[in-house]
């Protein structure tokens, strides 16, 4: 694969600012463009990743030197996305049909590119899939669910998979620990729409001072089961189970310490052809951290991406589909 990628991101939260650093450490990509709600930066040289990661909360990059304040971020980004190779899509999806709708104007735009996301909501990728045949008219290449759960999780149990002749179950439990739950307050909003009772819409119109509040009678803690997660479906479609209920997700966040409270584990039982149960586990080493553990495995699904394009194979895709590419 010849030449520097270059590559957007959409959202300079958490995820958006651990992305600008990642990439700054790689020779095969660089990052040419961000937005956030209030504005954008574009430099065709490459972006600072130290300069988006002086940006105070609640700052915008569209203060940088080559950034705008804007109401359209995102439209500014369509409107240089002819020189942009590939796209990750860092931004939280609330409401449900946010990242669906945001996909829609890129394909409206013919942008032929190629998009990464990692997204966890099992409903709203459904909803994806069904863009498939647009992003095909349009040769775009799109991969879903490349985080760390769905995505390296949800991959590693595709291939725990083939020691058996029947999966019975997989079980992913995972640990996130950060400091300041400030760094990601969309993906703690989307975790507490997970807890009983709530739901995508009264998680989105949760005030800051109502999460400190939640977060406060939980002690920074938030433990959930039986997530409404992608693992899913993305298992699913490839037949590793045949039924979704076979998938269970759940996990605990710390919002307080940057240590994880549990391991994050992938557990993955079956049946083998000599009629023996065993298990095969995953387990991601402690010091990653949420960032290295989704925003690796998207760079490298989204140089996959890459490679899918060039060989004219356009549409959108899961996580567990193709093996992701390494990013040098």
């Amino acid at each position: 694969m010849a030449g520097i990628i270059r590559v957007a991101v959409l959202g300079a939260g958490g995820l958006g600012r651990s992305c600008a650093s990642i990439i700054a450490k790689k020779k095969q990509m660089k990052l040419v463009a961000i937005c956030d709600k209030q504005g954008y930066a574009y430099l065709p040289d490459g972006l600072d990743a130290d300069a988006i990661n002086s940006i105070k909360i609640g700052g915008t990059v569209g203060d940088l030197d080559c950034g705008q304040r804007i109401n359209d971020s995102i439209g500014e980004i369509i409107r240089i996305s002819n020189e942009i190779d590939g796209i990750f899509i860092a931004l939280p999806n609330l409401p449900n049909d946010f990242m669906f709708n945001v996909v829609k104007r890129f394909i409206i735009a013919e942008y032929k590119g190629c998009f990464v996301d990692a997204l966890k909501r099992t409903s709203a990728m459904e909803m994806m899939f069904r863009l498939h045949g647009d992003l095909r008219q349009v040769n775009s290449t799109y991969i879903t669910g490349c985080g760390a759960t769905p995505g390296l999780l949800t991959a590693a149990a595709v291939i725990a998979a083939q020691s058996f002749v029947e999966i019975e179950n997989v079980n992913i439990w995972w640990g996130v620990g950060i400091s300041n739950w400030a760094e990601y307050k969309a993906t703690i909003r989307e975790d507490i729409a997970h807890l009983p009772g709530w739901t995508v819409d009264t998680a989105l119109s949760m005030s800051d001072k109502e999460v400190e509040e939640l977060l406060d009678k939980t002690n920074g803690l938030l433990e959930l089961h039986e997530m409404e997660h992608a693992d899913d479906l993305l298992l699913e479609r490839v037949s590793v189970v045949d039924s979704r209920d076979k998938v269970t997700v759940g996990g605990i966040m710390d919002t307080r310490n940057a240590k994880k409270p549990v391991s994050t584990t992938m557990t993955l039982t079956g049946i083998t052809f000599d009629g023996k149960r065993s298990s095969h586990k995953f387990i991601l080493g402690d010091e990653t951290n949420m960032a290295a553990n989704v925003v690796g495995p998207a760079l490298g699904y989204l140089k996959r991406a890459l490679w899918l394009n060039q060989h004219q194979i356009y549409g959108l895709y899961g996580s567990t589909e193709f093996m992701p590419c390494v990013v040098n």
